[in-house]
């Protein structure tokens, strides 16, 4: 993505992104139950779901990595998750925050979607240390997308398991359509699609970053080699992770 691109996407989704919690704060009815405490949920909902869509778009990269051998869907698949494990660590917070002012407790350990996130976002925070804990690149992509695909099956069948489950606890926002009524729905609509940019947006951002640090470490390399020769690596620079 050229500069000018990313840069009409940073600006569209802070606009997207403020607009939606405005509307959630002050245009969204306040809950009867909860009060302004609620109102954390238009913030933990969008971020959960773009969170596991993240780890999924990893798992297909990865998928694509071990089809073609391309490098590119290898970084593709390595930015998605890490961008999906940060918004991960604001899910959980959040969650502890929202489960602190609801039910008295920072945890319910016999709440299935909670516990299930939680599995979810710790199989993932091995994936890194277990990643660079493999010297060779070839065999590092390799294994990392072995594990991301194993992982992204994982995550939509887990989902599928505890929406079958029975919980007494933990709110069903789509169950019905008197969940999410009127403002609510469209505050949380925009929300959603704000964090939705949100992450595009960090993705393309970490996606420069790494083409544009590995075209300078080959430049670098090339000046500073005493034969002239390239890098012995065929693959290009500015795909590798």
């Amino acid at each position: 993505m050229s500069g000018s691109r990313l840069r009409t996407l940073s600006l569209l989704t802070v606009v997207v992104l403020v607009g939606g919690y405005a509307l959630a704060a002050f245009v969204a009815p306040m809950d009867a139950d909860q009060g302004f405490m609620q109102k954390i949920f238009y913030l933990h909902v969008p971020m959960a779901i773009v969170a596991l869509c993240g780890f999924v778009y990893g798992g297909i990269c990865a998928v694509q990595h071990l089809r073609t051998g391309k490098p590119i869907w290898d970084l593709r698949s390595y930015v998605a998750i890490h961008i999906a494990l940060i918004l991960g660590v604001g899910v959980l917070l959040t969650g502890a925050i929202w489960a602190k002012a609801s039910w008295g407790h920072w945890w319910v350990w016999d709440e299935p979607t909670l516990v299930s996130f939680l599995i979810i976002f710790l199989l993932y925070a091995t994936y890194t240390p277990l990643r660079f804990a493999i010297e060779d690149r070839e065999r590092q992509a390799r294994y990392a997308s072995v594990f991301a695909v194993t992982a992204g099956t994982f995550v939509p069948l887990n989902f599928l398991a505890v929406r079958a489950a029975t919980s007494l606890v933990h709110p069903r926002t789509f169950d019905s359509a008197n969940n999410l009524p009127g403002a609510m729905r469209t505050a949380f609509l925009v929300c959603f699609a704000g964090m939705v940019l949100l992450f595009v947006t960090l993705y393309q951002y970490e996606i420069l970053h790494k083409q544009t640090t590995a075209r300078l470490r080959a430049l670098r390399y090339r000046l500073g080699g005493d034969d002239g020769l390239r890098p012995r690596r065929s693959a290009a620079p500015e795909l590798s992770v």
